[in-house]
């Protein structure tokens, strides 16, 4: 059996970097031997300094790693990123300085022009703009990004849909309060409401989505032309972001191209095998009150978007409503499936 690659989690005390924990637990391919956080965790063993938030349970083979300074030097080159943004741009940025490769699940360098803005069954093209990086950073190191975690849900309805000329999308999320970390929302504001407003995320959502839809032309991406406006909303869901998406397109399709274009995508991981990828990343769902957070969140492990109530729209051509899990396919195993796709086409080593 071919040795594992060492890996290490910035950040990993946090809600992000304990999915990471789990992600990677028995990975085929990766394993963890190097954890970075906080100065209030350094020195401190990961079952004390990790306050453990999840359902399924720490990884006994990290209980008794000690947690080290979330500084490059003794971490292994390939780290993944769960860091915070108000910390991510500094520290990441001396990790690829320092010849690290980053995974990240930050938002700090994902609209940056060299940097891609992975979903590795929507664009893995992108992925040359890594050999940019080091004339436009001086980084002997990589940095390569997945999205925003609702951002992640939209993207990955709306990309089987390109063949049919997406003009103008509209779309309400959902978004689940494991979203926004621990403790997150306070339990007054979030019981039984529902809360209009998620600093900086519209503008995420309406960004991100464009460059993901992008093409590479040389070592430059050209945003989607598609018109986006988002709306987006915290809701008392533990986890799982639903997107309310309306669209036309240059050409109106039938719902049975529509439906087909959903049903049949699938994208280089599917090709490649590789472990964190679903058999089929999207999966339409025919019942009519389906999709649901509490009985589709954890399809293909958390990695599958669901689909479902494809209907006319009178404003647009089509609705329907898409729902991923938003610390697996939004976060942790976005990164993961990055990290497997890199392997896979020759540049983790």
């Amino acid at each position: 059996m071919a040795r594992k690659l060492e890996v290490g989690v910035l950040g990993a005390t946090g809600m992000v970097g304990q999915q990471f924990a789990l992600q990677l637990q028995d990975h085929p391919w990766f394993e963890i031997t190097w954890l970075g956080a906080s100065q209030r965790s350094e020195g401190k063993r990961y079952d004390e300094a990790a306050p453990w938030r999840l359902a399924r349970p720490m990884p006994d083979a990290l209980r008794s790693l000690i947690v080290e300074a979330a500084e490059p030097g003794r971490a292994p080159q390939i780290v993944f990123s769960g860091l915070d943004s108000s910390v991510a741009g500094q520290i990441e940025g001396a990790f690829a300085a320092a010849g690290h490769i980053v995974i990240s699940n930050a938002r700090n360098y994902r609209m940056d022009p060299v940097v891609p803005l992975l979903i590795p069954e929507i664009n893995p093209e992108h992925l040359a703009l890594l050999d940019a990086q080091a004339k436009a950073h001086g980084w002997p190191g990589r940095i390569l990004t997945n999205p925003n975690c609702s951002t992640v849900v939209l993207s990955m309805a709306l990309a089987p849909l390109r063949r049919f000329g997406l003009r103008r999308v509209m779309v309400t999320t959902l978004q689940a309060i494991s979203g926004a970390g621990y403790p997150g929302v306070a339990s007054l504001d979030i019981l039984a409401n529902v809360v209009p407003f998620i600093d900086g995320e519209e503008e995420k959502i309406e960004t991100e989505t464009k460059k993901i839809l992008g093409c590479l032309r040389g070592t430059a991406i050209d945003p989607h032309e598609v018109v986006l406006s988002a709306q987006t909303t915290r809701v008392p869901v533990a986890n799982g972001h639903t997107a309310m998406i309306s669209v036309a397109f240059d050409e109106r399709p039938s719902p049975e191209d529509v439906l087909d274009a959903l049903r049949s995508f699938s994208g280089r991981p599917q090709q490649h095998g590789l472990p964190s990828a679903p058999a089929q990343p999207i999966v339409y769902l025919p019942e009519r009150n389906r999709p649901q957070p509490a009985l589709d969140v954890e399809r293909g492990g958390g990695m599958t978007v669901s689909v479902g109530r494809l209907r006319p729209c009178p404003l647009f051509d089509y609705k329907f409503v898409a729902l991923g899990h938003n610390t697996v396919r939004g976060a942790a195993g976005a990164a993961v499936l990055n990290a497997e796709l890199l392997k896979a086409e020759g540049r983790l080593g």
